[in-house]
This record gives structure tokens, sequence and C-alpha cells, in this order.
């Protein structure tokens, strides 16, 4: 490399890194709000993730299993705001012209605004960005692109970190926005540095088995929204489309039965009824097995040992159990303790637990149940869906007693009050 080449390229990299700019600390009361201009995706499941549609300039992360959907997804939404009159660009890695043609005729996704390239090098595409001028471009894949002037290959971890920023910086630089696709590994980590999650001002995860209709997208970074919110999306024949009524698709159609509570959880901003499933079995072999794919299995033995110990329901630390949700809901907040010992308890008992009624509340180590945040909002989607009754935390029924109506609420201190009116008899 020449001396002159060198200072060339070092002036460059000062001026990418802003280096050359003065900052000026100042008071935060000085500091003047942004308002951040937001477009609609037209998917009111992915607007919720986003938090509140796309930003400009703003740089998102789509992570997702092969096969799961996030080319079908960013394709469709690219289509209709495309639809809207705004440019979009549309650069693939690992596909032709002509597979990404394919697709969008079956996705009902094609129009003139939608511009798409099979281009993995990054100085072409930023010749191609600056070309077009789009409102939204789309990087699938990540993994695929690189820069010229690193000599280590497509996907290393170099050119992964390094297209990444280049790629934050010309959007930044040019007041546009981008959906960068990235693949996971066997172990559902991201493949490439985690760095990548720094960089970008959002990761929305796309998760979905292949032998499900239904996929989730929920935010786990995100600079301009809510990082608890969940798009849910059914996989049709014609791409993905919104399920807007997302309860329904945790509940079955069975009806009441031993083992089975309905509790409600909070995704984001809105409370999803499920219904949880247990089974309890007598078993021969010491230990007994403690299963579950939707709560965490110390969470599950703690809750267990209360049962145990201060209910006294006697033998059941000696049987295997099982627990999971309808749809394969993952639940991870204190609120489903009470539920999860009331679906215990009937499996173990083989007693329906009271019909139409839902269950919530956190369980403490004495057997207590302690109240949870947002029980009214809980409680408006059970009325929603026609549930009469609520078995509830003391506390959150001494708040609402005298201002709720639709639908009856019991409060109760312990699990054993809880199991007299969810079990009689039991």
């Amino acid at each position: 490399m020449t001396e002159e080449f060198a200072i060339e390229e070092k002036d460059q990299q000062t001026e990418r890194r802003g280096l050359n700019t003065a900052s000026r600390p100042m008071p935060i009361t000085e500091i003047g709000a942004e308002v951040l201009p937001r477009y609609s995706t037209a998917s009111a499941e992915f607007d919720r993730v986003l938090g509140g549609g796309i930003v400009t300039d703003s740089m998102v992360l789509i992570v997702g299993d092969p096969g799961v959907g996030k080319s079908s997804l960013t394709l469709k939404t690219c289509a209709n705001l495309a639809a809207t009159g705004k440019k979009i660009l549309y650069v693939t890695g690992e596909e032709s012209v002509g597979q990404i043609r394919m697709r969008a005729e079956r996705l009902n996704a094609l129009h003139e605004n939608l511009t798409v390239v099979s281009e993995t090098n990054l100085t072409n595409i930023e010749t191609h960005i600056k070309n077009i001028r789009p409102s939204l471009t789309v990087i699938d894949s990540v993994q695929t692109m690189y820069r010229p002037e690193l000599e280590s290959a497509a996907g290393s971890v170099s050119q992964v970190r390094e297209c990444a920023a280049e790629i934050l910086r010309i959007i930044k630089s040019m007041g546009i926005a981008a959906f960068v696709i990235g693949h996971v590994t066997k172990d559902g980590t991201l493949a490439g540095p985690r760095i990548l999650e720094h960089i970008v001002d959002t990761v929305l995860y796309f998760e979905g088995e292949r032998t499900s209709d239904y996929r989730v997208l929920k935010a786990v970074k995100n600079r301009f929204g809510n990082t608890n919110e969940l798009g849910i999306f059914e996989m049709r024949d014609t791409g993905l489309v919104d399920v807007p009524d997302a309860s329904r698709l945790f509940l079955s159609d069975v009806g009441n039965r031993a083992g089975t509570v309905i509790i409600p959880v909070m995704e984001g901003t809105r409370a999803l009824l499920v219904e949880l499933q247990s089974l309890v079995a007598p078993t021969p072999y010491v230990p007994p097995h403690r299963v579950s794919d939707v709560i965490d299995i110390k969470r599950l033995q703690l809750l267990l040992a209360v049962l145990e110990r201060r209910v006294h329901l006697s033998g059941l630390g000696a049987c295997d159990i099982f627990v999971k949700a309808a749809g394969g809901m993952k639940i991870d907040e204190p609120a489903a303790d009470l539920g999860i010992c009331m679906a215990m308890a009937s499996s173990f008992a083989n007693r329906k637990p009271w019909e139409k009624t839902i269950v919530f509340g956190e369980v403490g180590l004495s057997g207590d149940v302690r109240p949870v945040a947002r029980a009214e909002l809980r409680l408006n989607e059970a009325k929603r869906l026609g549930f009469a009754r609520a078995v509830i935390a003391k506390k959150n029924y001494l708040q609402l007693k005298d201002r709720y109506s639709g639908i009856e609420i019991y409060g109760v201190a312990s699990v054993s009050e809880a199991l007299k009116l969810v079990l009689p008899k039991v």
C-alpha cells in the first residue's frame, strides 16, 4: 500500500467515524424533543412490534431460522410500501432475481416501485442505493455481503461486522430505512458476531415451527418502541397474514377438563389468554421427571414444592409432571404461577377446574398469592372472550371490586384458598 493511498484511506475512515466534527455538551433541558417520522407497513401486527411503524433512517435486523418466512415477510411488506408510492430496493445475495419474481407472484407482491437486484458487493450496493434513493432497502442476507477491501470471506466475523456498520452509515447519511435479514445457528443464536445487535436500531426475532402454520415476531431490542410486543402471523399459500385475535390461537375447543387452566399473560401492551395443560402421573422411577417447554423448570420445581409443603398435596412430588401451553406459547411472567399450581393440582386430583374461569397471581414461598400488574387488562380480555369468573390475588380484588363489572372476580390470599374455589373438595 502506497503512502498516498494509506493517507487517503485514513481520511475516509476518519470521515465515516465522525471524528472530524466537534461536539458540544449541553443541558438536556435545552435539547428539543425529536419527532420520529414513521410510516406503516400495512400490517398491524408488524407495526405493533416495530413500535408503530418503520422509522425513517432506522436499521432493523430480522433474525430467524432458514425457511421460517423472513424473506416472505419482508417481500410482502416491500410490495405494500411500493403500492403507497414509495421506492423500494430489495437486494438479494442468496437467490436470483428470477427466484424473487416467482415468490413475488405467489405472494401477490408485484409492483413497479419495487426494484430487485442480485448483488453481494457492498460497494455496488451503495451505488444502487445512491442512484435509486429508495425509502426502504432490504438486505437479504447480511451473511452474504462483503466489502472488497477486506480479505476475509463473506460471512466471516470481520465481514459481517464491517458490512453492517457500512450499511448503517449509508442509510443514516441518506435518511432511508433498511431491513437487514440474518440467520441463526442451530442453537438459536445469531449467526455471526453478537455485535450486530449493538449496531442496529431494532432486533426482531421471527420464530415458528415448520410443522405449524403460525409464526411469532418479537422484538428483543427497539430504540423506538416497546421490546415486549408480539406479532402473530399465519402462513398461507399466499404468504403471511395477520392474526389479530391472538388469544383464540392459544385456546383449544376441547372444553373444560382435568389438568387444564386458562391464564392471561401480558405480551407488551395486550393480554393473551393461554390454555395451560398439566399431566401428573405416578412413576416407579427415581427421580421423577419434570418436563416443560413453556416455563422454566426451576420455577416449576419451586411451585411444586409449595404445593407439597404449604398445601399438603402429599405424593405429588413422587409423580412425573409435564406442563405445556396450547400453541407453544412461552410463559415467563410470575402472574402465571397460580395457574400453574391449579393445573398441576387439577391433574393430580383428576378433577375438572371451575368452568369458564381464568386464574392469575404470583405465588410466594409461603404459599401466599401476590398481586400482579395490569390486572384490569387481563380481566377485559377474559370478558371479551366470554369467561364468567376470575380467581385473582386479594390485593388486586380489593383494587377492582368497586369499579369493575361484567365478570365475577374472587380474591384469594393463598394457594389453599384458590384450590377451594377452582377445585372444590380438593
